[in-house]
């Protein structure tokens, strides 16, 4: 008969639904099932394979900080490739102006100020090969803020026109200040997963399995030495018996001369 059930059970069980559309600013958005975290992603979510979570407003996964970029930490990650690239470019500069002035002040030519100054010209040398890469970097994710959009968005083409057909961005305010303004000035996001509290949550309850156990064998330790020649016997009575007693109670048997 169980068997019986389970297979009927199983023959009337159904896959939840792929999609489901729901309405975002007046545009209908679809949302993905994610069969690995059992959930429906939510809007602009997507499963990352490195990190094996679905990411909230997923942009991409970055190697260089080993972590996916989203909706708590991509503003964050927006600053910091823009001052690498204030950096990269104040180094250059006044690298290439510190050379030129020692050219000047001793009034040798620029080969030879460079020899006298070869760290300037090293990190001369880096910052120009290092700008073009963050700079472009940086230009790129402007151009993503100022619109607000993802990576992954652009790159999918997900608010591009399709079949001259005209597909709004309902995340958008329409002005570029203010999607500026609500992604790099917007609220604080609370982490869904809460790792951090899950993790002191099981040393906490480790370290009091470990007190009970102690407790425990300190208090069998206690009742043994406190019982001595007790044993564990008990008769029907429930009451412990002293086996000492009983054998100055039992007759004794004479024992041969």
């Amino acid at each position: 008969d169980n068997n019986v059930d389970l297979t009927q059970n199983s023959a009337n069980f159904r896959n939840p639904p792929r999609t489901k559309d729901v309405q975002v600013n007046g545009e209908t958005v679809k949302l993905k099932y994610c069969f690995t975290c059992k959930i429906f992603r939510p809007p602009r979510a997507s499963h990352c394979s490195m990190c094996d979570n679905c990411i909230e407003r997923f942009d991409h996964h970055c190697p260089w900080v080993g972590n996916c970029v989203g909706k708590r930490n991509y503003r964050y990650f927006y600053l910091m490739i823009v001052t690498i690239t204030i950096l990269c470019i104040y180094v250059l500069a006044f690298s290439i102006a510190h050379i030129v002035m020692l050219s000047r002040e001793k009034e040798n030519t620029l080969i030879s100020a460079m020899s006298e100054t070869p760290a300037s010209v090293i990190e001369a040398l880096i910052a120009f090969f290092a700008v073009w890469s963050v700079l472009g970097l940086a230009g790129f994710h402007s151009y993503l803020a100022g619109t607000n959009q993802t990576t992954n968005e652009e790159i999918k083409g997900s608010w591009a026109q399709r079949h001259g057909e005209v597909v709004r961005n309902p995340y958008t305010t329409n002005n570029c200040c203010g999607n500026f303004t609500k992604i790099l000035c917007g609220p604080s996001y609370t982490s869904l997963l809460r790792l951090r509290e899950d993790k002191n949550k099981e040393k906490r309850d480790m370290e009091e399995v470990k007190k009970k156990i102690e407790k425990l064998m300190f208090e069998q330790q206690n009742n043994s030495n406190s019982q001595g020649h007790w044993t564990n016997s008990q008769p029907h009575n429930g009451v412990p018996v002293d086996h000492t007693d009983l054998q100055t109670q039992l007759p004794r048997t004479p024992t041969p001369s």
